[in-house]
């Protein structure tokens, strides 16, 4: 007996206990979570269930994908301010089926305009603060929704804004994850000028199951449900906002406000293996995920296998080199001549995929020379006329800058805290300016048709795993939620657009699931390899299947995800 009892044991130490499934499913990788959900006309995938079901109850009654993602970014805004809201940027990819095209928006805003490059050293800042109003940027969200609903809206912004009017007055109740970051944020910002009075009861923020009641963005909502775009960017609200910041010290003006645009922009495509994915240009970071792929592209990456030292340490490298690039050249387009097409040249890739040592672990690398020619949301909706919408929006760091204008109900953002305060650097802060953006939006067509709509939230983390859902599909063979439930890789340590250079190769962390013997072999090949918790991103996907003519959807079990269709 004690014999059986130790084999057993030394059976259970062999085995990675990472890779021990939660429950035991009869189909799929023994990671997967759940099954993909599955819906003949429409689909909807948010990291929040009320969210899911307002996206859906929008297209049930007439509105089409892109009024169910505006709907549903306003519900996700009341209900996970810890990732987003009005007071934060926007970008979209739309796939409109009348049209067979995609489209680009840009709706990230820009810094003030009367807060001058020479404020920084004058006061002693080598680095721009993380918190506060100095990092604050025009909030670009409210108007991406009414350019989005512009060209493309169905149903009246009123009806498309209600539920979200609804749940901020009659309360809902707080997710877990939710609860978790509210918490994490109250710790650092309550402080922040109007934070509390909002986000904090007696001291304490919302707990799970607890109903948080927000009856300032109620009517924060209902007065642009009535007076538009312009009731944020032209009117009593923009004088508030621009009056609270200032009496706190910040530079946030009215002119800044009304003087606010989004920008339609092409997205930008590389073919990986037959597929096309498209992101958007910079300001945003997205095309690092293509320059990944495009490296990896020479690779067989499935006869490497999924779980093999092999593939990781090649990915790993892939974004160390991409990352490089990133913070040299991503930058706001309107102040530099950012070089795209020569980042996404494949010649190009090839030529920097030959800096990979296949058996050792890059210290450094330094950016190359292309040729010439952030907590988050993220969403994605599809209609019963064929249109898709991939959404992404965000404060920055969780709840943004903390700084909670008095009676509005939403924090702004913090986004200027990713210039670099080098004058040199093409990131370098000025005013009037478009900061690097982390936020990417994801989509994928196939022999010109729309095959694919996601996106991964949380800062760096999204390009490499924009490439890892890529590659988990189409080398690895997974279905649309194992490619999101599969253990992920993250580096950290590359140089960033804020100054920050890599020197000593950065830290690899590997979730759950991958084994022993492939971590011990990546640490013999020189990398750091360790474990965190929380920054593997919060996956949605929806994807669409032509020949049985239904919509495939996925969400992240990481969060409160949920994707549901009819």
């Amino acid at each position: 007996m004690k014999r059986t009892i130790a084999t057993l044991c030394t059976a259970l130490v062999a085995l990675n206990i990472g890779q021990i499934s939660a429950a035991d499913r009869i189909t799929g990788h023994h990671f997967a979570t759940r099954s993909e959900a599955m819906a003949p006309h429409a689909m909807a995938a948010t990291s929040q269930p009320l969210a899911t079901q307002v996206a859906l109850d929008i297209m049930r009654n007439g509105g089409n994908a892109i009024d169910a993602a505006i709907a549903a970014n306003a519900v996700l805004g009341l209900t996970e301010p810890t990732g987003n809201g009005i007071g934060g940027d926007l970008y979209a990819i739309v796939w409109h089926a009348e049209t067979q095209k995609l489209y680009g928006l840009n709706a990230s805003g820009r810094s003030p305009k009367n807060l001058p490059f020479e404020y920084w050293a004058a006061n002693g800042y080598d680095k721009i603060p993380a918190r506060g109003v100095l990092p604050i940027s025009v909030p670009g969200t409210v108007d991406g929704w009414y350019q989005l609903h512009a060209k493309f809206g169905a149903k009246p912004m009123p009806e498309i804004l209600q539920p979200a009017i609804d749940y901020a007055r009659e309360g809902f109740p707080v997710t877990e994850v939710i609860a978790y970051y509210f918490e994490r944020n109250a710790a650092v910002l309550a402080n922040q000028p109007g934070f509390k009075e909002v986000f904090l009861k007696d001291g304490v923020p919302p707990q799970k199951g607890k109903r948080f009641r927000n009856p300032d963005l109620a009517n924060t909502y209902e007065a642009l449900a009535k007076g538009g775009r312009d009731a944020f960017y032209k009117g009593d609200m923009a004088r508030s906002m621009a009056e609270f910041v200032q009496q706190h010290g910040g530079f946030l003006s009215y002119e800044d406000l009304a003087s606010h645009f989004s920008i339609w922009v092409d997205p930008v495509s590389t073919n990986y293996r037959g597929y096309d994915l498209w992101e958007l240009p910079p300001n945003t970071q997205g095309i690092a995920a293509q320059q990944i792929l495009n490296i990896l592209e020479g690779y067989d990456l499935k006869s490497l296998g999924f779980d093999s030292a092999e593939y990781i340490h090649l990915f790993t490298e892939a974004k160390k080199l991409a990352f490089e690039d990133r913070a040299k050249y991503y930058s706001d387009p309107a102040f530099n001549d950012v070089p795209v097409e020569g980042l996404l040249d494949k010649d190009y890739a090839r030529e920097r995929a030959k800096l990979i040592n296949p058996e050792r672990a890059g210290r450094a690398y330094e950016p190359g020379n292309p040729p010439t020619r952030g907590d988050t949301i993220y969403l994605t909706t599809a209609d019963q006329q064929g249109n898709m919408v991939s959404l992404i929006q965000s404060n920055y760091r969780g709840m943004g800058s903390g700084v909670t204008p008095t009676g509005l109900g939403f924090v702004l953002q913090n986004r200027g805290e990713l210039f670099n305060l080098d004058p040199t650097h093409n990131n370098a802060y000025a005013p009037g300016k478009l900061p690097f953006h982390t936020i990417i939006p994801a989509f994928v067509t196939k022999d010109g048709k729309p095959w694919l709509s996601y996106g991964v939230m949380g800062g760096a983390t999204q390009p490499q795993m924009h490439a890892q859902i890529l590659i988990n599909m189409i080398d690895f063979g997974m279905n649309l939620q194992e490619a999101g439930d599969a253990p992920r890789i993250l580096h950290e340590g590359s140089s960033e657009p804020t100054g920050e250079i890599m020197t000593d190769g950065g830290t690899l962390y590997l979730e759950n699931g991958f084994s022993a013997a492939t971590r011990r072999q990546l640490v013999k090949m020189g990398h750091a390899v360790s474990e965190t918790v929380g920054p593997y991103g919060g996956y949605q996907a929806i994807m669409r299947d032509h020949e049985e003519q239904v919509y495939i959807g996925a969400s992240e079990s990481r969060k409160d995800g949920h994707a549901a269709g009819f």
